[in-house]
């Protein structure tokens, strides 16, 4: 519990971090035998538009590749519910435990548990789902996601449309 909240606290960090370089608070960090192996931020917007540049996805992307057959054994921290393509990506990387600090309503992944095709039910059930796992501090960034993108859809396509 304690390397718990040490690890979402660091992708907290992450998530203000870049927010203020102009995206969306959302941070994430991996471990493996407690020890943070990689880390990402959401860049979907700076430093070039890049939809996704989700910071599970970047995190991933960091991960040593030589570390990948203990997957399993790895525990993933992010800010936010995983939305979909990132779930999908968790998934197929067979990585053993999500920690999510926020829960999404408008675009988490748990929503579509028992209506995913059955290969991504069979791999999701073999994941760990923790979360909301500091709300206290997560929702708070959740907010700043929605508003941030509401501001951004009106920006770009003149319409409020849903977040």
């Amino acid at each position: 519990m304690e390397k718990d909240l040490q690890h979402m606290h660091h992708a907290v960090r992450l998530a203000r971090e870049t927010q203020q370089m102009g995206n969306l608070p959302v941070g994430s960090v991996i471990t493996l035998d407690d020890e943070i192996i990689a880390e990402g931020q959401n860049t979907i917007w700076a430093p070039k538009l890049n939809p996704s540049r989700h910071a599970e996805m970047e995190a991933m992307a960091v991960v040593p590749v030589e570390l990948w057959p203990r997957a399993p054994e790895m525990t993933l921290y992010t800010t936010l519910e995983p939305c979909l393509m990132c779930m999908s990506a968790i998934l197929m990387h067979r990585i053993g435990r999500i920690v999510f600090g926020s829960n999404d309503p408008r675009g988490g992944a748990a929503y579509a548990f028992g209506h995913l095709p059955p290969v991504f039910e069979r791999l999701r059930k073999k994941v760990e789902w923790v979360g909301p796992f500091l709300p206290e501090v997560c929702d708070e960034l959740d907010q700043m996601v929605a508003t941030m993108m509401a501001d951004y859809k009106n920006r770009i396509w003149g319409a409020d449309e849903e977040t």
